[in-house]
């Protein structure tokens, strides 16, 4: 298992704009339809990471848990599904299906938006609020495969909840680490 830490787009930075095939639905979609009314959580996950299985069952309570407050959940998987077909989008319907996620699930096949987000690994999370400006962007939590630590989700749902109860987050944020994406050659 290859640890990546996350590159740590810049605070204030305006979410990239895109538009991509959500796997479940079979229907391109674009941030703009996408986006929270409060905040925006994009996740940059796939099927197959360790890490993200690590933290499957957790990122759909915290979605359904915050889906109600006006804060809209995103997971893109930008994968090479040539050299890595179970991330190729029939297995991200599957996927999505088989672990009930609650947000749209999108296939960026270009990997444009992967770039534009300065994503590296999975997971990899952006908090953006209701402007699209980037508040938040790291780890879920400092769970990982192993460590012995529970996963809470306690620095993604910090982050939201700051955004929600406009307030400042004063805590660290710290890179995520997992999967780094497996890019095209």
């Amino acid at each position: 298992m290859a640890r990546t830490p996350s590159n740590m787009l810049p605070l204030g930075t305006k979410a990239p704009n895109f538009e991509l095939l959500d796997t479940v639905s079979n229907k391109p979609v674009s941030l703009q339809q996408l986006k929270g009314k409060q905040a925006t959580v994009v996740m940059f996950i796939c099927n197959h990471c360790p890490f993200v299985i690590h933290v499957n069952a957790a990122l759909v309570q915290i979605a359904k848990q915050y889906e109600t407050k006006g804060v809209s959940f995103i997971a893109i998987s930008s994968n090479d599904a040539e050299n890595y077909p179970q991330d190729g989008p029939e297995k991200m319907t599957e996927h999505a299906k088989k672990n009930q996620y609650p947000f749209a699930y999108l296939y960026d096949e270009t990997q444009e938006v992967a770039k534009a987000y300065d994503a590296a690994c999975t997971p990899d999370f952006y908090v953006f609020n209701s402007d699209l400006n980037l508040v938040y962007r790291g780890q879920l939590d400092d769970s990982r495969p192993g460590n012995g630590i529970a996963v809470t989700g306690n620095d993604l749902q910090n982050a939201l909840d700051c955004i929600l109860n406009k307030t400042e987050n004063t805590k660290q944020q710290k890179p995520s680490i997992g999967c780094n994406i497996k890019w095209k050659k």
